[in-house]
């Protein structure tokens, strides 16, 4: 049987650049992909996410934005370890991908499936729709690095890879 994989993508597409993991996830879906896999787009219901998660996925990839300093359009995949989930305070009416895992224990499920963040660095998270045209690129170069991340080929170590 083939692993479960959830690709989740997260954002506002009310706030610009913060919409990049929505459509990736609305690209994504179009497309034919490996049994197991399923594509959400969960926008901002974090309560949403940590339901799903605990139909017990081997694998969850989110994508999202992520402000680390970069340039705009720049894609990053990390790999998110226990440890790296602390204790955030759980919003039910908002999304911090952080504090959706972190509750999956009080919710009644287990650990986290293994987990990658494939994400963008923003140019521009103001009120408005549409992603900035460095964004927009960058959804392609994302999309390369989730196909990666759900085929049955080992995951690759985490990198950083530049939007065009």
């Amino acid at each position: 049987m083939s692993p479960r994989v959830l690709v989740a993508g997260i954002g506002n597409v009310f706030l610009g650049d913060d919409g990049f993991g929505s459509e990736a996830a609305r690209r994504l879906a179009a497309e034919p992909l490996p049994e197991g896999v399923t594509v959400v787009d969960y926008g901002i219901r974090g309560m949403h996410l940590a339901f799903d998660l605990l139909d017990g996925y081997d694998a969850l990839v989110i994508v999202d934005a992520l402000p680390h300093g970069g340039a705009p359009g720049d894609v990053t995949v990390l790999e998110v370890g226990e440890a790296d989930l602390g204790d955030g305070e759980f919003d039910a009416h908002g999304m911090n991908p952080v504090s959706v895992l972190a509750s999956l224990g009080t919710l009644g499920g287990r650990l986290p499936p293994r987990t990658h963040v494939v994400g963008c660095e923003p140019r521009d998270v103001d009120e408005g729709i549409g992603l900035s045209p460095e964004v927009a690129t960058a959804v392609d170069t994302a999309l390369s690095a989730i196909r990666v991340l759900i085929s049955a080929k080992p995951v690759q170590q985490p990198s950083t890879a530049k939007g065009v």
